[in-house]
């Protein structure tokens, strides 16, 4: 491994995380129009969505981290897609990794684990939601095999202005 790589283990993520990963996602709160969050979390405001992904099954939490440093370098996940039951076999999927991990392959080491971490379980669609423009995020999600399915136009408001989201999807299961 070259003196600039370190070595990266993907595990899922525990209530220990739950304040560099309450970081890494207020600062695309704060600085972004990735999530239409407007407001910061703290941690302990945080505590429920990481408890709501356990450990097996179909909703996962994922954390990429620097072995040697243990900092954590961003998080993936799987969740509920809707809330009404003829929905539970498709999941929204999203990742995030740290400004300073950004451009390192971490999201598509985080996507890799994600995905074969499902195997198995009953799932037939996973979607993820694209705030545009957003190059980087459509090119690792096409690389994953998904689909734009659709485009919600000036669906959010934040910083002032209408941001469109692409919706793009992804065959899970059997025959995927």
């Amino acid at each position: 491994m070259s003196p600039e790589r370190t070595e990266v283990q993907v595990r899922p993520g525990t209530e220990a995380d739950l304040e560099a990963l309450t970081a890494i996602y207020n600062h695309y709160v704060r600085e972004t129009a990735l999530t239409f969050d407007t407001a910061v979390f703290s941690p302990e405001e945080r505590r429920p969505w990481l408890l709501s992904h356990p450990v097996d099954g179909p909703y996962r939490l994922l954390v990429a981290r620097e072995r040697d440093s243990g900092l954590i370098l961003g998080y993936a996940t799987s969740s509920p897609f809707r809330a009404k039951p003829a929905y539970a076999t498709s999941v929204e999927v999203s990742v995030y990794c740290s400004p300073d991990a950004a451009g390192r392959g971490i999201g598509t080491l985080l996507y890799k684990a994600l995905f074969e971490a499902l195997e198995g379980e009953d799932l037939h669609r996973a979607y993820a939601g694209i705030a545009q423009p957003n190059d980087a995020s459509v090119r690792l999600h096409e690389r994953f095999g998904f689909r734009h399915a659709g485009t919600y136009r000036e669906v959010g408001r934040k910083f002032g202005r209408y941001w469109d989201v692409a919706w793009y999807e992804r065959p899970l299961g059997p025959g995927a």
